[in-house]
């Protein structure tokens, strides 16, 4: 056998590479379930209409962003994360959980995520800027649409929740583990 037809092993770029397409494809998921949550709490009350609205659009572009992740595990042969069952559960819990607690206490989780996430992906195209041009720019854009987001989730009213800041750090700790677990798992 000679060695020309062994495939070779990703080198320690491309591996960084599969640990970012990873986070973020995992990223979008749990974001998805987030705001299925949310949405399945709100859709059923009466009087949410509005906020219900809100929280369909942004669930809609995070769907996007997962199908553009979708499509690049794929054509970069990247394996999603062994952990999105527990994403699916988790962010639809977290979702379905704050909005049991009201409009404010929802938009304060919306609110923590997308902080963690729009930094996240800021360092990500930072760090993708030379290797990877096309990728590190639809990080970026990409962050630019969690920044709407969050200054949504905070215009309707996001800090005024209970124990806001409370909730902010647990659920931003929560998102970094889930990071941190998602690339390398």
């Amino acid at each position: 056998m000679s060695y020309a037809s062994t495939p070779s092993r990703p080198g320690p770029r491309d591996k960084r590479l599969h640990e970012m397409l990873r986070v973020d494809h995992a990223g979008e998921y749990g974001a998805v379930q987030i705001y299925r949550g949310q949405r399945a709490i709100f859709d059923r009350a009466r009087g949410r209409e509005d906020i219900a609205a809100v929280l369909k659009e942004m669930e809609k572009g995070e769907a996007a962003h997962l199908k553009t992740f979708d499509r690049l595990l794929a054509e970069r042969s990247v394996r999603p994360t062994l952990l999105a069952p527990i994403w699916n559960a988790a962010g639809f819990a977290l979702g379905a959980a704050t909005a049991l607690m009201g409009e404010k206490a929802a938009m304060a989780a919306t609110a923590a995520v997308e902080d963690v996430i729009e930094k996240h992906y800021a360092a990500q195209a930072a760090e993708l800027e030379a290797a990877e041009p096309a990728l590190a720019e639809t990080v970026a854009r990409f962050r630019e649409d969690e920044l709407g987001h969050k200054a949504t989730a905070e215009a309707h009213g996001a800090k005024e929740a209970p124990a806001f800041t409370l909730m902010r750090a647990v659920i931003s700790a929560g998102c970094r583990v889930a990071i941190g677990l998602s690339e390398k798992i």
